[in-house]
């Protein structure tokens, strides 16, 4: 079975309103296995648009990382997150060679 990844691309407006959701989503990552793979590290646009922040997690499955964006926990930490930040998100499995 694939890993699956979620990867976010996210504009900050508000770093002090933001770090409730990042305190918050623990909760949600912990339930589902979630492991960081990139976390808002320094990053060089070559092509295209994107955000100032780009995050990537890793969870076990494609069912696990839907699981855990559908969650309350979730749910409840992004609700913090929406009114200091835009983001774009997606889930994407993973390829196994």
């Amino acid at each position: 079975m694939s890993k699956a990844y979620w990867v976010a691309h996210v504009d900050v407006k508000d770093v002090g309103g933001y770090a409730a959701y990042i305190s918050a989503n623990k909760a949600a990552f912990d339930k589902f296995g979630a492991k960081f793979i990139v976390r808002g590290g320094a990053q060089e646009q070559l092509e295209g648009k994107s955000r100032a922040r780009t995050v990537v997690i890793e969870f076990p499955d494609l069912a696990t990382a839907r699981a855990c964006y559908d969650s309350a926990e979730y749910q409840a930490a992004k609700a913090l997150r929406e009114p200091f930040s835009f983001a774009d998100l997606v889930i994407v499995e993973g390829y196994d060679v």
